[in-house]
């Protein structure tokens, strides 16, 4: 059988030799972490500590009663020095907990394994990637406990875990794969149980051979596992298009996976589950690319939440003279930063820095109507009526052309010839639509 993707598409310049040959290194613990109260989709968590209080690595600072939420920890131990409001990587102003690490780094009392595998129930399971915060980690941060909660009536068959990697420049879950692929498969096996699937999957696009190898040998004794390659194409990783890709199953228009019988998670958040069950550690640390030809070093880093991503930089040697745009994510799906002193969070997958001479400035021009971002859409949708609808406010129009099933790839803004901000318009647009829905309940 040939390589599985999807219809439509784009072929970006993927720039993943830049990284994808550095081992893992750990970034210098910080003498200072913010922890913003929310780094989920969902409602922030409330502080559990107050200034001067101490606390210990992996202690739990900040919940909530919501079920669509995750708790955040202490990622150093120390004394909590103020509880302010920051920005956050996403442009948004955020509460968060200042702690300024002490030299002990002490583990907070009840970090320990939670049993074995075999030994531990579904219910057990969801419990305890709850109370670890672990969250969806290819950037969208959704709490993964609310995915393994599976509705009565819906049947999960698969588990398809994301090692696609599809978004440029990015190789933290091409290197975690062949680095941790034991860990990988255990916290496979993890989701499975927790949710009833007999099947599991790792989807890897065919540019990443050394990884494809190394996890085929990590499936090949194991029931119910196996490793499908997958055409170079973005956004292959999004999961409808691995649904597709791999199973030629649809989620249907304003649907979920599980309406198909699955539930996908990314590479970084099967071993954070790994790590909850057979360490007891929650989601204290994660690793990141700091990559582009702005940057002097690049490197794949293991990090402690709340570090600085001024700090992040400084490991990779710093800035290649005066950087023309600093990206927190990769340039498909990231966000461009005004300033660098602000916490890398849960979903910081990647520091991409681009040199002046890599960012043009320039207007956008009328659209000459050629439908390239048609063309390219992997959701089939029309993004060039979608942008002028919400450039003219004409809302009501956007959920007939399913404005809400767009997945925000940036497909169609990559594409348009007239450099035209389509997925901004689109992004502007959804959040209307979505405000409006929340105020007709």
């Amino acid at each position: 059988m040939g390589v599985l993707t999807f219809k439509q598409g784009i072929h970006p310049e993927y720039n993943k030799q830049l990284s994808k040959d550095k081992p893992f290194k750990k970034a210098k613990r910080p003498e200072i972490v913010t922890i913003p109260l929310q780094q989920h989709i969902g409602a922030p968590c409330k502080p559990l500590v107050k200034k001067g209080d101490h606390v210990d690595l992996g202690q739990k600072i900040g919940d909530s009663d919501s079920f669509v939420s995750a708790p955040v920890h202490a990622s150093v131990s120390g004394v909590i020095k103020e509880i302010k409001k920051v920005m956050t990587p996403v442009g948004k102003k955020a509460d968060a907990i200042v702690i300024e690490a002490d030299e002990e780094d002490l583990l907070a009392e009840g970090i320990k394994p939670r049993g074995e595998l075999a030994e531990l129930d579904p219910a057990d399971i969801k419990d305890i990637v709850r109370e670890a915060g672990i969250v969806g980690m290819g950037g969208a941060m959704f709490p993964t406990h609310v995915k393994l909660a599976v509705p009565d009536g819906k049947e999960v068959e698969y588990i398809i875990l994301n090692g696609a990697e599809c978004e440029p420049y990015l190789t933290v879950d091409h290197r975690m794969m062949i680095e941790r692929p034991g860990d990988i498969v255990f916290g496979l096996q993890a989701l499975m149980k927790a949710t009833g699937a007999k099947n599991g999957i790792i989807g890897i696009e065919e540019n990443k051979p050394e990884a494809i190898e190394v996890m085929q040998q990590a499936v090949l004794s194991e029931e119910g596992l196996e490793v499908k390659v997958l055409a170079t194409k973005y956004p292959q990783g999004g999961e409808k298009m691995l649904i597709k890709a791999i199973l030629d199953r649809e989620v249907p228009a304003g649907g979920l996976p599980l309406d198909v019988g699955v539930v996908v998670n990314n590479i970084s958040t099967a071993v954070a589950v790994r790590d909850a069950i057979k360490e007891g550690m929650p989601l204290v640390e994660r690793s990141v690319t700091v990559t582009g030809r702005g940057i002097k070093e690049p490197i794949n880093l293991i990090y402690r939440i709340g570090t600085l991503v001024s700090e992040l930089i400084a490991e990779a040697g710093g800035f290649v003279g005066k950087p023309g745009k600093v990206i927190l994510g990769g340039p498909m799906t990231g966000f461009a930063q005004t300033v660098i002193d602000l916490p890398a969070v849960k979903g910081t997958s990647g520091v991409l820095v681009l040199p002046e001479d890599e960012v043009a400035d320039f207007e956008p021009a009328p659209c000459i109507k050629c439908a390239r971002c048609v063309d390219v859409c992997p959701q089939f949708l029309m993004p060039v009526n979608l942008a002028n609808y919400t450039e003219h406010e004409m809302f009501e129009e956007l959920e007939k052309y399913q404005i809400l099933n767009c997945i925000e790839c940036g497909s169609c803004s990559f594409i348009c010839p007239a450099k035209r901000p389509l997925m901004q318009y689109i992004k502007m647009g959804k959040a209307e639509v979505i405000a409006r829905k929340r105020k007709e309940k």
